[in-house]
């Protein structure tokens, strides 16, 4: 697949439903369940696509979002696919494809919702140069369960190479 294009769809229920908006595959993390983790289940689940986790672009905040009550972090984030042939949901997808990121980015509900706007804009950013969003190393907390911290990706390369050589050499 060339690299300029994103991986798209049009929901038969909800928000955008009837509004010929392609957008990016969303959904929501499980409890418990790592946002690197969440992110690629909910492609696989809408898509058929399985792709890996590469890096967090950028995340948006908004409160009294979610049933006018809660708080949300939205997150956007860069995957490699391991495939590329499409299966969509049939329960929530009316149509999945990949499309040319500048496709994407010029849909008129893009370039007119401000946040929508910004969003298609990182993701040509990834696209078609070197924008660099957040990498995961994976640590554990003070009770020593996994964890993961993100942080700037060039950062977090080189983080993970000195733990994997600290720990080859032991």
């Amino acid at each position: 697949m060339m690299k300029a294009q994103v991986l798209v769809v049009q929901e038969k229920s909800g928000y955008f439903r009837n509004k010929n908006v392609w957008k990016l595959p969303t959904g929501v993390v499980n409890e418990g369940e790592d946002i690197c983790d969440g992110v690629a289940r909910e492609v696989e689940e809408e898509t058929g696509i399985v792709a890996d986790f590469v890096e967090l672009l950028s995340f948006r905040q908004s409160h009294k979002a979610f049933l006018n009550k809660k708080s949300d972090l939205f997150f956007l984030c860069a995957l490699t696919p391991r495939s590329y042939e499409i299966i969509e949901q049939k329960s929530e997808i009316m149509e999945a494809k990949w499309m040319p990121i500048k496709e994407y980015v010029d849909q008129p509900w893009n370039q007119n919702k401000e946040m929508f706007k910004y969003m298609a804009n990182i993701c040509q950013k990834k696209c078609e140069e070197d924008y660099l969003g957040f990498s995961t190393v994976e640590t554990t907390t003070g009770t020593g369960k996994k964890s993961f911290v993100y942080c700037n990706a060039d950062h977090a390369m080189s983080l993970n190479a000195a733990r994997d050589q600290a720990s080859s050499s032991h």
